[in-house]
């Protein structure tokens, strides 16, 4: 099997390397937008 990680690297990790990033959330489009994107299709 596989060996076991080794937590000791995790305890002693320095959050303060990390760098800042901006979260962008994308939506869903409505089913009335995939509908009028289908019929654009077609036409």
């Amino acid at each position: 099997m596989a060996d076991k990680p080794d937590m000791g690297e995790i305890a002693s990790f320095d959050k303060a390397k990390l760098k800042e990033t901006e979260t962008q959330e994308n939506t869903l489009p409505t089913k009335e937008t995939i509908e009028q994107e289908k019929q654009s299709e077609i036409s």
